[in-house]
């Protein structure tokens, strides 16, 4: 079985290229990877004929089918189906059954993810939940970008407050003062480079932090 996998190519085969598998799916190939793409649409079908390295038209709910275009040989796999949540938990199941070492699935609901789990998913997104979050958090304060790392821990891009303006890290004693670490910091019309504790902050420095959900949104709160 060991021995099987690892004649596995890598690209990456998604199903459904519906907006999210779409996307996912053009991108990857903008990034160098082989894609394959598989719908039961036949407009989505065409509309990515000339993005992805290859796209089949097909039910993926079918084992045999899904055997037959390849997917078995592939190390990675993404479920990109919504709407139709019985096609997305079969076609997931399906790639389990042909032992995918990486699958990744799409929910839409948490009873959804659920069941996608239970039936062998390795990875279960929910993008419009976690967009949803994302965006959230960036129209009710100063931050500029927000990823939540777990239930409680998020790393956070956001403007530096005033208290913290012409102070090296150190003096601004951020971690106990806040709870939070600087990572990073972005001079204006600069890149962000590795925070260092004589790092100074100036006004519009922008700040790379991570820490708590709660803490780092506080800090990001400050004037």
């Amino acid at each position: 079985m060991a021995e099987q996998k690892n004649k596995r190519g890598r690209g990456v085969i998604v199903v459904g290229l519906g907006r999210f598998g779409g996307a996912l799916a053009a991108t990857l190939a903008e990034l160098g990877h082989e894609v394959l793409g598989v719908d039961s649409d036949a407009g989505l079908v065409q509309r990515h004929a000339g993005v992805l390295t290859h796209v089949i038209e097909a039910d993926t709910t079918d084992l045999a089918t899904l055997r037959q275009i390849g997917a078995a040989d592939f190390r990675h796999a993404v479920v990109g189906i919504g709407t139709d949540i019985e096609a997305s938990i079969l076609t997931t199941s399906s790639l389990v059954d042909l032992d995918v070492p990486d699958i990744w699935a799409k929910a839409t609901t948490e009873r959804h993810g659920q069941i996608l789990q239970r039936v062998g998913a390795h990875h279960v997104v929910f993008p419009e939940r976690d967009m949803g979050l994302r965006v959230a958090h960036l129209v009710t304060g100063r931050m500029l970008d927000y990823v939540r790392l777990d239930d409680d821990f998020a790393i956070v891009e956001t403007a530096a407050p005033a208290a913290m303006l012409d102070r090296t890290l150190a003096e601004a004693e951020v971690r106990a003062a806040y709870g939070i670490n600087v990572m990073a910091v972005k001079p204006r019309s600069a890149s962000f480079t590795h925070a260092q504790a004589d790092t100074i902050v100036r006004k519009g420095d922008i700040l790379l932090i991570a820490g708590p959900t709660s803490a780092v949104e506080s800090f990001a709160e400050l004037d």
